[in-house]
């Protein structure tokens, strides 16, 4: 029987280190790349493309935190969060698509650098492996949308919720303890819910002893049965 995949199970918007790609590069295609680099700091809030607009670049988030995601009548439905080292802007290397597909906004502050299209094609074009694996990239970004799209659906609050504090203890921070960069109503909007419930069920799950929080850092303590409340929903 085939089994769903984990991109199907839970809302980690969180995907590969997509740059591990650069070391399919030769030292001249490196160097081309960087030649074509532009560094920009953003602010914490602070918006990095908007929904609609035309892209002209690729981005590559060297710093920080950011978040890409839709917005509808002043409602953002969080698609994907980005940390160091992921590119940004791959759907928009293909042909017929000039506009970015949503908006991304620093979490955090964040250093972002911006390749030209046309450059990042011309690499593409030239080098087979890098190209395939930029597809694959991309695949998996709409993987972990759809499995999102199927956690919101699908999973009660508590399992939503316990999802996004898994996903960035495992993906972004790479331990059980971790800075509180995200507010509640970060939280909201990634979980699906409102800031009350997330204040609610944040309460919940302290009284129980699964996680500690204040307002400096999340610290699961109880991984275990966090887990199982992401995985039953």
């Amino acid at each position: 029987m085939l089994k769903s995949p984990d991109a199907l199970r839970n809302s980690c918007s969180i995907g590969s280190n997509t740059m591990e790609c650069l070391k399919l590069l030769q030292e001249s295609e490196l160097q081309f790349l960087n030649n074509q680099m532009v560094d920009v700091y953003y602010q914490k809030g602070e918006m990095i493309c908007k929904q609609g607009t035309f892209a002209s670049h690729v981005m590559i988030i060297q710093e920080g935190l950011v978040k890409s995601f839709l917005n509808w009548n002043n409602e953002n439905l969080i698609l994907q969060i980005f940390a160091p080292v992921n590119v940004i802007g791959l759907s928009t290397l293909f042909e017929g698509n000039t506009v970015f597909q949503h908006s991304v906004q620093a979490y955090m502050d964040s250093k972002v650098s911006l390749i030209e299209i046309s450059a990042f094609k011309q690499i593409m074009n030239n080098n087979a492996q890098f190209s395939s694996r930029m597809v694959s990239l991309l695949a998996e970004q709409g993987a972990i949308i759809n499995g999102r799209f199927y956690c919101l659906t699908k999973k009660q609050t508590y399992g939503r919720l316990a999802d996004v504090i898994i996903c960035l203890a495992n993906r972004i921070y790479k331990t059980q303890k971790f800075p509180l960069h995200l507010s509640r109503k970060d939280f909201a909007e990634l979980s699906g819910m409102s800031v009350e419930s997330i204040a609610r069920i944040l309460t919940k799950f302290k009284s129980d002893g699964l996680i500690e929080i204040n307002n400096e850092f999340v610290e699961i303590l109880d991984y275990d049965k966090l887990n199982l409340i992401s995985q039953k929903g």
